[in-house]
């Protein structure tokens, strides 16, 4: 059987559009994630893409499913992971449980659903893993101490990892999105005036739309990236290399 691309969060924006970019591309792509209802919405628009739903902070219920998956469809040769949260509140604002959950849903299933897929990969010596990190994790931002604090985990996690692997001819990325539109930052970008505030902020003057960070967690996942190897490629507009410049009149 050929191998398969498993898009972890693919009922998300980001997973799906990550979904129909290989789709086209013609990869074997197969959905994960806890919501079996949004899992059947997210096929149907895709055109009936194979999805198992199970939650990947759930071992046990993840294993199971990464077994079905590949005795269905086929050995798992690259990895999507699309899951991931937002929290927006100063530091000293946070509970304890919001801290900590952050961590679980960005850091902790990043772990779970690589110890999951990692070993299978080894025995076969190859395989490619992209995960989700956020501008946020290296440029300062007010209110994002804690998803800058997960997701600065997430770069270390995919700088490490890549070196660890890489003689089992593993390949670990990242990519690091600004603000994109989809439904879980909805709540930014929903009216014109706290769109257009937000992407006044980056440099090219627009927000991230999900196809944006698609394409590059395609290209990474992809036989074209075969020589990149613990890369957390940016996608943000321009945000995390500067401010954008004034804007005037000519």
């Amino acid at each position: 059987m050929s191998e398969i691309v498993l898009i972890t969060g693919g009922s998300g924006g980001i997973g799906r559009a990550t979904a129909a970019r290989l789709s086209a591309s013609g990869k074997k792509v197969v959905l994960l994630a806890r919501d079996r209802v949004r899992l059947e919405e997210s096929s149907s628009r895709l055109g009936g893409l194979p999805f198992f739903a199970a939650d990947v902070l759930d071992p046990e219920a993840l294993g199971a499913a990464v077994d079905g998956i590949e005795a269905e469809y086929g050995p798992i040769g690259g990895l999507v992971h699309a899951v991931g949260s937002i929290v927006l509140k100063p530091l000293h604002a946070l509970s304890l449980d919001e801290w900590r959950t952050t961590y679980e849903i960005n850091v902790t299933s990043a772990f779970l659903v690589l110890k999951a897929v990692l070993p299978r990969m080894m025995r076969r010596k190859r395989g490619a893993v992209v995960l989700f990190s956020s501008v946020a994790a290296s440029t300062g931002m007010p209110n994002h101490e804690a998803i800058a604090s997960a997701k600065a985990a997430i770069e270390g996690l995919v700088r490490s990892a890549a070196i660890g692997y890489a003689r089992y001819g593993i390949r670990v990325n990242g990519v690091a999105p600004a603000l994109t539109k989809t439904e879980l930052s909805k709540n930014l970008w929903s009216t014109e005036a706290a769109a257009a505030a937000s992407a006044a902020l980056h440099p090219l003057g627009r927000l991230g739309e999900p196809d944006d960070v698609a394409a590059a967690a395609a290209y990474l996942v992809s036989d074209d990236a075969a020589w990149v190897t613990g890369q957390v490629l940016g996608v943000d507009g321009g945000l995390g290399t500067g401010s954008p410049p004034p804007r005037v009149r000519v």
